[in-house]
């Protein structure tokens, strides 16, 4: 299969122009620490507004003006947030946003179907978000295509050489795509998202993580020959082995031309629990790569500044930028979960 397919996702360090937000409810499962949450999504909103657009979906105009102010006071560029007032279940951009493909060279909005992660919480009104944001104009004159496949944009990560990576976990568990194959999924994936081979991992589920195993919480293409992945080094934790036999797999990957990946391990973080004793998914490998700067979520643990070293030589040319993401773990994801980029030319002028 050629390069020169008819669609073709970019890689998420390609030029953007903007991100897409889904602000948390106050009156949904944000609601006992909201004050927390909302700093971290303006923190979030900031840091991307000084280097490109962010299309925010809210829940009223009150609701916009105030973003636009904590943004403002923040020190962001408020001028620069495009707020939708649209009904919402929750704030996982990253599942429920649009992928954006190149369809021979043209940009083009693909929505997949968003099942909750199987069913598993309410989605109905996160399902048909990209739906309207398109309709209200959010996308620019981007054209947009639907399809019937459940697929969310956690689940993969691309290479921009026609390389995809993901888990069998996640993309081959019954509550998705049921009726399908994994012959039927791969070939799916070779037709919308223009790649030629699928890498498969088996290891390195994150506990709390309600997703049956992101390949976002767990390894990361930072460019076309490497990958930045999540490491245990405490022999006692449960998850020590799980992600040791993960990091045999990633080490056994080739690229195209028979060459190894360049290996860049993260740190782990302590283990963070809620107050029913659950574990949460804190993960460095969550980080979002946008224009100029990498976003890296933190966790008030002694391992953040060791994260962020670890992926500065990675991106040389982007800074380093923390966001305190401990209130996004308590809901199950972290940074790179709440949001999704959108390839420039997206939004006209950007």
């Amino acid at each position: 299969m050629r390069m020169n397919q008819r669609y073709q996702l970019p890689p998420e360090w390609a030029p953007q122009s903007a991100v897409m937000l889904t602000w948390p409810r106050s009156d949904g499962d944000w609601n006992p620490d909201y004050a927390s949450v909302e700093r971290c999504h303006t923190q979030l909103a900031t840091e991307i507004s000084k280097r490109e657009q962010v299309i925010i979906t809210c829940m009223d105009e009150t609701h916009a003006e105030k973003i636009r102010r904590m943004v403002k006071d923040a020190g962001g560029r408020p001028e620069r947030l495009h707020l939708f007032a649209l009904p919402s279940n929750d704030a996982w951009a990253r599942d429920h946003g649009p992928m954006t493909v190149l369809k021979d060279g043209r940009l083009t909005l693909l929505d997949f179907i968003f099942n909750g992660w199987g069913e598993k919480y309410p989605h109905a009104e996160d399902n048909k978000i990209t739906e309207r944001l398109h309709a209200r104009g959010a996308f620019g004159k981007t054209s947009m295509e639907s399809f019937r496949l459940v697929l969310e944009g956690g689940s993969i990560e691309v290479d921009g050489e026609g390389t995809l990576l993901t888990t069998e976990s996640c993309l081959l568990n019954p509550n998705r795509n049921p009726s399908l194959s994994r012959t039927q999924i791969e070939a799916e994936l070779h037709r919308l998202l223009g790649v030629d081979r699928i890498l498969w991992l088996k290891h390195g589920a994150i506990d709390g993580d309600d997703t049956d195993g992101h390949i976002d919480t767990l390894a990361r293409f930072c460019g076309a020959g490497t990958i930045a992945y999540q490491t245990c080094d405490d022999a006692s934790d449960p998850h020590y082995s799980g992600l040791r036999a993960m990091a045999e797999e990633l080490r056994a990957l080739r690229r195209k031309d028979g060459q190894a990946y360049k290996l860049v391990p993260l740190p782990w973080p302590a283990a963070i629990h809620d107050h029913t004793g659950r574990r949460l998914p804190a993960t460095y490998a969550n980080f979002l790569i946008v224009n100029g700067a990498v976003l890296v979520p933190t966790y008030n643990d002694r391992a953040d500044a060791l994260a962020l070293a670890a992926l500065k030589p990675v991106f040389p040319d982007r800074e380093m930028v923390a966001v305190l993401c401990r209130a996004l773990i308590y809901q199950y994801g972290s940074l790179h979960c709440v949001t999704m980029q959108l390839p420039e030319g997206v939004i006209p002028g950007s």
